[in-house]
């Protein structure tokens, strides 16, 4: 990830920059695929001193391409640069549960993102089950994936001794897959 810190009207001192650096680095847990980030911190002369500094960032993440801007004012630098930090977290949480719940972009969000070289790849095998079947009715399979909530669920059928999956359609039905082994 890239940080570029630029001041404008204001000099950023090195504790000051160290500070940026350290609250800014923490939002790459709530988005860890983070291209670059630009902050800006701004003197502006304004009737309250309470808004003083106005600190600007803009955000690239590598994740569906997504571009966050935040912007925040404080009494000091750090005041705003933590008022920021909230302003992008939210953006990012809400982004990332976006993301997660349809479905798309699911190993970005938990960190498992590879680079884009290894895109090549149609994917691999991070899991494997291993359980007992024991033989059911295609009612008693439906009825156990409602249980568990799952889509589908794979079952051997009492009728056939064979291996059948049932799954939820998006109208709402039923499907049945039997396969068989080729003529």
């Amino acid at each position: 990830m890239e940080l570029q810190i630029t001041g404008t009207h204001v000099n950023i001192d090195a504790a000051t920059q160290q500070y940026i650096e350290s609250k800014i680095n923490k939002l790459t847990k709530h988005l860890p695929d983070i291209i670059d980030i630009k902050v800006e911190v701004t003197l502006e002369k304004t009737r309250s001193p309470q808004e003083h500094f106005l600190v600007r960032a803009t955000v690239n993440s590598g994740v569906a391409d997504s571009v966050f801007h935040g912007e925040a004012r404080g009494k000091e630098i750090n005041l705003a640069v933590d008022k920021l930090v909230d302003v992008l977290t939210r953006q990012l949480e809400k982004r990332k549960g976006k993301i997660y719940d349809k479905g798309r972009g699911n190993p970005a969000v938990r960190g498992k993102y590879e680079a884009e070289e290894n895109q090549t790849m149609r994917g691999r095998v991070v899991k494997t089950k291993r359980f007992l079947m024991e033989p059911m009715t295609l009612q008693m399979a439906m009825d156990e994936m409602e249980n568990l909530g799952h889509s589908f669920f794979l079952f051997l059928d009492t009728d056939d001794d064979e291996l059948h999956v049932v799954y939820k359609r998006q109208d709402g039905q039923y499907g049945l897959i039997i396969p068989r082994v080729g003529d």
